[in-house]
C-alpha cells in the first residue's frame, strides 16, 4: 500500500494557504483559482486551521454573513486533523472517514509538506487495485 510520501511525490507538494484573518471572500477566490476545495490557514509558518468550500456553505452562506466582512479565522475548522508522510493510504482514508474530513495536510519535522485529498486517496487505492488485476491477469494467462 501507498505512503503518503509516495502519493506527494506523484501529485506534487504544492501549499495553497490564507491568513486567519484575510477575508473570506479572498480564500473562495484563491481556492477557485487553484481548482482546491480547501485551504490551509497559516500564520507565518505555523498551521492554525484548515477552511473548505463546506465550511464556506455552512458558516457563511447559511448564516447569512458577508464574504468580503467575515475573516477566515471565524470560519475555519480547528485544531487540524495532520497525517505524517510515512503514513499509509489505509490509514489516511481511515482517519478521513472517523474525521468526516476530505483533506489533511502533511507533516514533517514540525512544518507542512503538502496536502491530501480524499481523491488522491481514492485515485491511488484505484490505481493499486487495477495493478493487482493486471497481475493477477498475467498469471492466469501464463
Amino acid at each position: 500500500m501507498a505512503t503518503v510520501r509516495q502519493l506527494l511525490g506523484i501529485k506534487g507538494n504544492a501549499i495553497f494557504a490564507v491568513g486567519p484573518e484575510d477575508p473570506v471572500l479572498e480564500a473562495i477566490r484563491q481556492m477557485a483559482d487553484h481548482r482546491v476545495g480547501a485551504l490551509l490557514v497559516m500564520s507565518g509558518s505555523e498551521l492554525v486551521g484548515i477552511v473548505s468550500e463546506r465550511d464556506y456553505a455552512r458558516k457563511v452562506i447559511l448564516m447569512g454573513r458577508s464574504s468580503s466582512a467575515t475573516p477566515v479565522w471565524q470560519i475555519m475548522s480547528s485544531p487540524v486533523h495532520t497525517v505524517g508522510p510515512d503514513q499509509t493510504v489505509d490509514e489516511c482514508m481511515r482517519l478521513m472517514t472517523e474525521r468526516r474530513v476530505r483533506h489533511l495536510p502533511v507533516m514533517e519535522n514540525g512544518r507542512v509538506v503538502g496536502v491530501i485529498s480524499i481523491g488522491d486517496l481514492v485515485k491511488a487505492v484505484i490505481e493499486d487495485q487495477q495493478h493487482t488485476i493486471e497481475q493477477l491477469e498475467s498469471y492466469i494467462h501464463s
